[in-house]
């Protein structure tokens, strides 16, 4: 039997990267997805393709900006409206900016905090009830290994992340009586747009190439699996932390790293 079957869960940060290879495993694992983000079109045609190769009335589409409290009442109406429960939450969405410390803007800093970590906060405190009316579920955040450890040029996106493991934890200890448990993962350096060191900016063959092989010796160096991690490697986490194989884990930040925070390579 499929791991989700029967089970309604809503993504955030859908429509590409992590959030898209855990709503195409969701929904190949049987769960009723509700896919939500701010790419409208890419949400859209994802939503579309999922439809039509795992049979209608399966993938919703829901524009939500994670930082809006009117789009969370939203989404979670829309999830209700579409399949009639809600059994789970995946805190997907999130921003990157890298800068030094001193060289950050505060208006910076708050759009950080403002995607990572008062989206978590709102989607949880959103969704909760629902999940509670449906009899109990999951809730799966996304943190990072930075929440755990220092890295350079990340002081917004460090400390959104810090504060997504201590909500994890609050609301852990929360929700337990309600049958909900709350749990983080903590990926590493993972293979997606939000990661990519050129930011996103058209690059040229030869540049491109020599970019991605400054990359692959970093990673080399750094990481005991000498890779970057995959975004499906990540949705196999969040899948095992949002059905019954993980039913005695909560309030667990649980890391996907490729070993990076084991210690320090000589290499």
């Amino acid at each position: 039997m499929p791991k989700l079957d029967g089970r309604t869960i809503l993504v955030t940060g859908a429509a590409r990267g992590q959030g898209e290879q855990e709503a195409r495993l969701f929904a190949a694992e049987g769960a009723q997805v509700l896919l939500a983000d701010i790419l409208d079109d890419r949400g859209e045609a994802l939503a579309k393709e999922l439809t039509e190769h795992h049979g209608p009335d399966r993938v919703r589409y829901q524009h939500l900006d994670v930082g809006d409290e009117d789009d969370w009442v939203a989404a979670v109406e829309a999830a209700l409206s579409a399949f009639g429960k809600l059994d789970g939450l995946v805190n997907n969405a999130g921003i990157l900016r890298f800068n030094e410390l001193v060289s950050t803007p505060l208006e910076e800093f708050l759009l950080v905090v403002r995607v990572n970590q008062v989206g978590c906060f709102l989607g949880m405190r959103a969704a909760a009830p629902a999940i509670e009316a449906a009899g109990g579920g999951t809730v799966v955040n996304t943190a990072s290994y930075t929440a755990q450890t220092g890295m350079a040029q990340l002081t917004s996106y460090a400390a959104t992340k810090g504060a997504i493991l201590s909500m994890t934890r609050v609301a852990a200890m929360e929700l337990a009586a309600k049958g909900i448990r709350v749990n983080a993962i903590c990926p590493g350096a993972v293979d997606t747009p939000m990661s990519d060191p050129a930011g996103g900016q058209p690059l040229g063959e030869r540049e491109a190439a020599s970019l991605a092989a400054a990359v692959d010796r970093l990673y080399a160096r750094t990481v005991p699996l000498g890779r970057i991690g995959r975004p499906e490697e990540v949705a196999r986490l969040a899948l095992f932390l949002s059905c019954e194989d993980s039913s005695y884990i909560t309030g667990q930040p649980i890391v996907v790293d490729g070993g990076w925070l084991a210690g320090v390579s000589l290499g």
